[in-house]
């Protein structure tokens, strides 16, 4: 008799103020991969694609990534991602998870290169990253 987790699928998210990365996920390799950017609507989720998504995937949880500074300290960001995780659950009515997500888009930049970020692919590689950080932890 196995003792070891359920196979699920998992969505990952970088929370910004202006674009939000998605990634999928599973528990059976630890991998992740980056789905999409989605942009936000006045500064707020556009919780109608979040939506679109979590419906597509089905996931049985979800990872957001919570952003520190390199003391340690919260960044200004951080109260932001912990409300927008809130979100999530309220809304989905799924497991969320937090992790640090320090320097995920520095790793993101590093692997896709100088035009990343105004191609939109840095803030969903970063959210792949995130997930696999917790899925490996």
């Amino acid at each position: 008799m196995s003792t070891d987790k359920p196979v699920s699928t998992l969505l990952g998210f970088d929370y910004g103020t202006v674009r939000i990365g998605v990634a999928v996920g599973q528990t059976l390799t630890g991998t992740a991969n980056p789905l999409e950017t989605v942009k936000t609507i006045n500064s707020k989720p556009d919780w109608v694609r979040i939506a679109a998504i979590i419906d597509e995937w089905k996931p049985g949880a979800l990872v957001v990534g919570l952003p520190y500074n390199m003391d340690d300290t919260e960044s200004e960001v951080a109260e932001k991602a912990k409300r927008f995780a809130r979100q999530l659950n309220g809304r989905f009515h799924l497991p969320v998870h937090m992790i640090d997500e320090r320097l995920t888009s520095v790793e993101a930049q590093r692997h896709l290169g100088a035009d990343a970020e105004t191609s939109g692919e840095l803030d969903a590689a970063a959210a792949s990253l995130i997930l696999e950080t917790w899925l490996n932890q």
